[in-house]
């Protein structure tokens, strides 16, 4: 079981159901959520900063058409020497069917699969074997 996930998605809805659906697969101890990149950015911040005594989330699962700061954006940033310490890993969890998308998330070493909206406990009971490789 992971300790920490963290959630990026501006849906509420699709926040709820991630919370829901991993507590009830036992994939994560804790959530946190993040509504865009720019709030997800934020919250490694301040961790990084120190201003907050909090753990780094394991893994991320993020969503990717989202208002203020997209997923390719927060990719974009995190993918920087700023953010070097972070070992989390990627999920890219998006609704875009865009083969394009797929191939331009391989570019990105923390993105480690990407996967279609909604998450299902058979997707976790899949990252959990994935994650033990």
């Amino acid at each position: 079981m992971l300790d920490l996930i963290l959630c990026v998605d501006d849906d509420p809805i699709t926040l709820m159901l991630c919370k829901k659906v991993i507590s009830k697969a036992s994939f994560s101890n804790n959530i946190a959520t993040a509504k865009n990149g720019e709030e997800a950015l934020q919250y490694f911040d301040s961790i990084l900063n120190k201003e907050e005594e909090e753990k780094i989330p394991e893994l991320i699962f993020l969503d990717l058409n989202m208002p203020v700061m997209d997923g390719w954006e927060f990719l974009d940033n995190f993918n920087t020497e700023k953010y070097a310490a972070v070992n989390s890993k990627i999920v890219v969890l998006s609704s875009t069917i865009d083969p394009e998308d797929h191939q331009k998330s391989k570019n990105y070493p923390m993105v480690i699969d990407f996967l279609s909206k909604p998450i299902t406990n058979e997707m976790l009971n899949y990252l959990k074997s994935k994650l033990q490789e």
